[in-house]
């Protein structure tokens, strides 16, 4: 049993180092468009931050969710934020997978950069639309006579920088229209929706996206408009990203195309040593035609 738990040790000792030694080369050709996606979710932040100081409380909007769905309370406002901590682990630790186990279909730095593209883009347009009009926000702290609804004009640039990390993310206003929450859990049960492999997670991974929807409506946290535009928005930018970005490749081929399409200068290159290969009479692989 010993020799056993040993032997099987060493491999994934070695199934890791292997791993880790593939995704630093990835992480070296692909570092920059990682850094870019982590630099505009603090933009995104940022952002964020700067709409509280336009926000003004007011009286709730009429909203066809708070009508049908009862009102959490704010002892319960937490069921949203804990289903959607656990989505987002579940998510992240499945990126990691191919350190481990053996079944692999994914590059976790590919995956994240596609992952990073599909979010700034959603997130891009959340930025214009809710800079566009500010709704007063549903939520218990942004209402009136709440201290945390308006902002006080910051005394310095610092001041809004550091967007007051973690209070500021969680305790924003007037960044409504529409959820980021929902932007997040689309994009990962999207993601593993095509990079995934188990039907039935698959189909959690969708329950709990409708789940999510409800519990951040009935917690007051968004209007229903905010949720239902992040559904058809967030769904329509991850289909034509997608369609613009290259295939993840196959990994039981064993080549690493980059990230981006390649430029004229490479495809021409290997234009010409296609050519060489058809002139001296070696046959080029049809699946290279790409």
């Amino acid at each position: 049993m010993t020799l056993y738990i040993g032997r099987e040790a060493s491999k994934l000792w070695k199934r890791i180092c292997a791993e880790t030694t593939t995704e630093i080369n990835l992480l070296v050709d692909n570092w920059k468009y990682l850094l870019a996606g982590l630099v505009c979710q603090y933009i995104h932040g940022l952002a964020a931050r700067g709409v509280h100081y336009l926000h003004r409380p007011g009286p709730t909007l009429q909203d066809l969710g708070f009508m049908l769905l009862p009102e959490l309370g704010q002892d319960k406002a937490y069921m949203s934020e804990t289903l959607f901590t656990f989505i987002f682990l579940s998510f992240f630790l499945w990126t990691f997978h191919p350190f481990i186990l053996k079944s692999k279909k994914i590059y976790t730095v590919l995956v994240w950069c596609r992952v990073l593209s599909f979010l700034v883009f959603s997130q891009m347009l959340r930025i214009l639309t809710f800079y566009s009009t500010q709704l007063p926000g549903p939520n218990y702290h942004c209402r009136e006579g709440s201290k945390l609804a308006t902002l006080p004009r910051p005394h310095s640039a610092v001041e809004v920088l550091f967007i007051n990390f973690p209070r500021g993310v969680l305790y924003g206003c007037g960044d409504l229209i529409f959820s980021s929450h929902m932007i997040f859990t689309l994009v990962f049960v999207r993601t593993y929706q095509k990079y995934g492999t188990r039907r039935f997670i698959k189909q959690c991974g969708w329950l709990l996206a409708v789940i999510q929807s409800l519990l951040i409506i009935a917690s007051r946290k968004h209007y229903t408009v905010d949720v239902v535009v992040a559904w058809y928005t967030v769904n329509l930018v991850v289909f034509f990203i997608d369609k613009k970005l290259p295939e993840l490749p196959d990994r039981t081929s064993g080549n690493l195309p980059l990230l981006l399409p390649v430029s004229s200068k490479d495809k021409e290159a290997r234009t010409k040593e296609e050519n060489h290969k058809l002139l001296n009479g070696n046959s080029v692989d049809p699946a290279d035609w790409v």
